[in-house]
């Protein structure tokens, strides 16, 4: 099983479907927000709507996957970008300010984040244009302009928010659940070296926007229930809207790069949940929307072989990362192919696949 996404086959139109296996199944028939080209409607509808399809999942016909195309799952209402993984906030920390304390003082108070632009968030398959910004090379008086040249992955997991919230009214950290629809791999492609130069002091902004690749298939939210873990020890006890039992999803990673895996992790290295980044992204009475992407920011294990980003596994180009063919990285060359996968046991997310086109 992998989950709900949209597709089409030549001369139809889009709609919802299933993907189970080699298959997917055509659920236009089973009701009519699933005629739909994106799962939006559906996701409002809710969680008991959500269990009634489950449960009738093996009334709609099969298709082989072979033969569809697939397309974005649903229309992306706000993206927001967390920083959720302790190991990956502590390897940029000493990466950046190796004479000071890895996290700042915020870190370990609240899940850090930053709103993304919804509006490139592709899905899997597309290719990426390699993008063009202004950054500063070391020991340059000036800036200079043209295309990255310190390319970037992260490997992240997506929450797909189902059941909006009220404006104005915070969802209480018990209930955050309630509106999760499910989740998605996301590779949230970043420019380094623009990054570096704009970030400050307002966070990322062309570094990040030129696009995001999520996966074709949604999971739903439920079926990673038997996964859900305890998460890791909080320290100190978070503020009274953000208390909860720390959770995680025993989700296993790997990114994969020109056909070689050179990453693997777990996503029950986040310290921070998906019930506490909810709770903090609507505490100031913000509103959630049907089709709102939350990611997790890179998700990083405790291993050098378990880091979700290039700039970590090449500890920032200092220690290249030797290939099986003999060549090595440090950040993306055009014509690379980057795959991110991710499995709960039996439970596959839907892969995110994307290849660096020169400018």
């Amino acid at each position: 099983m992998t989950g709900f996404g949209v597709f089409s086959r030549p001369g139809e139109g889009p709609r919802v479907g299933f993907r189970d296996g080699d298959s997917v199944l055509d659920l236009s028939g089973l009701g009519e927000t699933l005629r739909e080209p994106s799962l939006n409607a559906f996701m409002a509808r809710g969680p008991s709507a959500w269990a009634k399809t489950r449960a009738r999942l093996e009334e709609a016909p099969r298709l082989p996957l072979e033969e569809v195309e697939l397309h974005l799952p649903f229309e992306v209402a706000d993206y927001v970008d967390f920083y959720s993984s302790l190991e990956h906030a502590t390897n940029l920390g000493r990466l950046f300010r190796p004479d000071s304390e890895p996290l700042l003082p915020n870190w370990r108070r609240l899940p850090v984040g930053y709103h993304g632009r919804a509006g490139t968030v592709v899905v899997s398959g597309t290719p990426v244009r390699r993008p063009s910004g202004q950054s500063k090379p070391p020991g340059a008086d000036e800036p200079v302009f043209g295309p990255s040249r310190r390319l970037d992955i992260e490997l992240e997991l997506g929450f797909v928010i189902g059941t909006p919230s009220r404006l104005g009214e915070p969802v209480p950290v018990e209930r955050a659940l309630e509106h999760v629809f499910g989740v998605v791999l996301v590779n949230d492609w970043s420019a380094r070296d623009i990054q570096a130069w704009e970030y400050q002091p307002l966070g990322p902004f062309l570094g990040k926007s030129f696009a995001t690749s999520i996966g074709a298939w949604v999971t739903p939210l439920d079926a990673l229930e038997p996964y859900r873990v305890a998460g890791e020890q909080q320290e100190p006890e978070p503020l009274e809207y953000l208390r909860a039992p720390p959770t995680a999803y025993d989700i296993a990673l790997e990114v994969e790069l020109n056909g070689e895996v050179i990453s693997r992790t777990n996503a029950r290295h986040l310290y921070w949940s998906i019930e506490q980044q909810v709770a903090h992204a609507t505490v100031n009475g913000a509103s959630l929307r049907t089709g709102d992407l939350l990611a997790t920011g890179t998700i990083s294990g405790p291993t050098p072989d378990s880091r979700g980003s290039l700039i970590e596994l090449s500890w920032n180009g200092a220690e290249p990362i030797e290939l099986a063919d003999g060549t090595t990285r440090t950040f993306l060359e055009d014509g690379d192919e980057v795959v991110l996968r991710g499995a709960a046991g039996k439970v596959e997310l839907g892969e995110v696949r994307g290849r660096i086109l020169g400018r």
